[in-house]
């Protein structure tokens, strides 16, 4: 599973004309479910974006996680992160999650964000979704749960 965390002021998703997801102070996290992918994945993913330590203390150094400024995250998917531009000119996303599987994944990475007391707002899945962002720093993160970098 692939995820880019981006450090934000504000972001919103809009689908098909429609508002789905906003936040203040936060993350917005794009992720891409891999085909074989699981529990121990989503598990991966929710310990980081919870516990990713982006946000400046007093010091300003980063020292501070989304919890810790009560912050929340918008998840949206995005199988294009696991698209392969190796070869060829057009990127194969034949590594990326079959969306009957993909979509339950991300509902549960929410839900267990959720129970940690974080809020979360969700784009909509295998629509056309318009993201935008305040990306605050820059900070932008990348995870990925098979650790490939």
């Amino acid at each position: 599973m692939r995820c880019v965390v981006q450090r934000v002021t504000e972001a919103s998703v809009t689908s098909e004309g429609e508002l789905t997801g906003a936040i203040g102070l936060g993350y917005m996290a794009l992720v891409g479910a891999e085909e074989g992918d699981g529990e121990a994945d989503i598990r991966y993913i929710v310990e980081k974006l919870a516990g990713l330590r982006v946000f400046e203390d007093e010091q300003g150094k980063m020292n501070r996680s989304v919890q810790d400024v009560g912050g929340a995250i918008l998840l949206v998917s995005q199988f294009t992160l696991l698209g392969d531009a190796r070869h060829g000119r057009r990127p194969s996303f034949s590594n990326a999650e079959r969306p009957e599987k993909a979509a339950p994944m991300l509902e549960e990475m929410a839900r267990q964000l959720r129970e940690k007391g974080i809020p979360v707002e969700t784009g909509r899945f295998q629509t056309h979704m318009l993201v935008r962002l305040v990306n605050d720093g820059p900070v932008t993160i990348l995870l990925d749960s098979r650790k490939g970098f």
